[in-house]
């Protein structure tokens, strides 16, 4: 069983990339920000494919690692993260322990700050639980991810016209398109902390943003998924706008009405 790490990056040096982050598996780099170029190279014995791109935006590169994903197993990561010596051995042999699976989500160490899942039971990933898993968790039989023709929307993330959530919608997609998708209790790695691409605060983009991606990831049932997350999140994140404001911009993007004024 081969494995292959997809990276996405902004604008680094490949090599130095490598030894930071110590691949046993070959890799897909795409690294945005940069002069157009490709090149290729081995480290640790494993091949380094490098994309260099001009343009931005998190799931243009995702879309571009992987539709060229050729190994049975994809591992999507970035730049930031490190990960535990042994963990490819560790990924093969779950897949392995699991061939009822098409898709893993491992756990991945960051900030307690940052954490938004641990998994401490193996246990199924279903479309009302799939919106707080990062990429950088995300393993998957790459034949099964070709013949659904799966990608990122362009729309959602880093880059993008809307803040984040393009991670949910692809394991909403996932699992929408037939996938077996579960979360494992395994550590892989953990992420250096770094300034977020996108977040700047708990503000009204934040919260209308929210609401447009309740509304594709939801459907109709986004006003009621997005009083759940209110509810759930209103003393720590309702800090720089009252939980009515905060009601008011999720249901707005729920709906796709324009963003209310300030």
């Amino acid at each position: 069983m081969t494995l292959q790490m997809l990276i996405s990056s902004v604008g680094q040096d490949a090599h130095a990339l490598m030894e930071k982050m110590k691949p046993e598996c070959d890799c897909i780099l795409v690294n945005q920000k940069m002069p157009y170029g490709y090149e290729e190279f081995t480290y640790g014995g494993h091949e380094i494919r490098c994309f260099h791109m001009q343009e931005k935006g998190v799931g243009l590169s995702r879309n571009h690692a992987l539709l060229r994903a050729d190994r049975d197993i994809c591992l999507f990561t970035d730049e930031d993260i490190v990960y535990r010596k042994g963990y490819a051995q560790a990924v093969r042999k779950a897949f392995r322990e699991h061939p009822e699976a098409d898709m893993l989500l491992f756990n991945v160490e960051v900030a307690p700050e940052r954490r938004t899942y641990w998994t401490e039971s193996f246990h199924p990933v279903k479309w009302y639980n799939c919106g707080r898993y990062p990429a950088y968790s995300f393993a998957l039989r790459t034949e099964r991810m070709h013949e659904l023709n799966l990608t990122y929307h362009l729309w959602f993330g880093g880059g993008a016209r809307y803040s984040n959530g393009e991670d949910s919608l692809f394991i909403r997609d996932c699992i929408k398109g037939g996938m077996k998708v579960f979360a494992i209790p395994v550590t892989i790695g953990e992420e250096i902390p770094r300034p977020s691409t996108w977040f700047h605060g708990y503000n009204a983009k934040f919260f209308y943003d929210r609401g447009v991606l309740y509304h594709y990831l939801y459907g109709k049932l986004a006003p009621v998924m997005g009083a759940r997350f209110l509810y759930k999140n209103r003393k720590t994140m309702c800090v720089q706008l009252p939980v009515a404001k905060a009601k008011q911009l999720m249901k707005a993007g729920c709906r796709l009405n324009p963003m209310p004024e300030e």
